[in-house]
């Protein structure tokens, strides 16, 4: 995995007093401490509706101290924000081709030595979707990983989690568990998110 943000010497540092100042300032809170068994993870992070999604995603992995990578659509890492976005941790994904990146990023993340967590949305997009994609779901298999369900509620102004899940294998009935447990959870814009 590439060199980020969350690596940069005094950066970093820099960065978490920042969002402790927002947080206090903007009354949100980061209600879970995280747990030692998802120092490697796959990470989901629902309901995702917004673009502000990502800047609150990069505030919950400052202030747990992640080394955090995370999924976004080509066309964000166009020039000139594309050095930018792979310093957040960003890693491009081509959603026009067909190609093996569920078996690439696991096998990326199983070699990856230390703490990283890969973060991916479920819903794939931030548009109202019927079904979640099983993107993460087949990652965290590959890399033989945990998933950390990570969430983020606008309405309590809350980010924490649901814990752990280690996959069983039968992907509609896990997915479907882990959907039931975002089932109150309010994204920014509601009415876009499915559980």
């Amino acid at each position: 995995m590439h060199f980020t943000i969350f690596q940069t010497p005094g950066v970093s540092q820099f960065i978490q007093l920042v969002f402790w100042a927002w947080r206090l300032l903007r009354g949100w809170k980061v209600v879970d401490p995280y747990p030692e068994e998802a120092r490697r993870c796959v990470m989901i992070a629902a309901p995702h509706t917004s673009n502000w999604d990502l800047p609150m995603a990069l505030m919950g992995a400052f202030y747990w101290r992640l080394n955090l990578y995370w999924l976004g659509k080509k066309s964000i890492f166009k020039p000139p924000f594309g050095p930018v976005m792979r310093w957040l941790g960003g890693v491009s994904v081509d959603r026009s081709k067909s190609n093996n990146m569920t078996q690439v990023l696991g096998a990326t993340l199983r070699a990856t030595k230390g703490q990283a967590q890969l973060i991916v949305p479920p819903e794939g997009t931030r548009g109202h979707v019927a079904e979640w994609k099983t993107g993460f779901y087949y990652i965290a298999q590959e890399a033989k990983l945990p998933i950390f369900l990570a969430y983020t509620d606008y309405e309590k102004k809350h980010i924490g989690h649901f814990g752990i899940f280690t996959p069983t294998g039968d992907v509609q009935a896990d997915i479907a568990h882990i959907r039931s447990l975002y089932a109150h959870v309010k994204g920014k814009h509601p009415h876009k998110f499915a559980a």
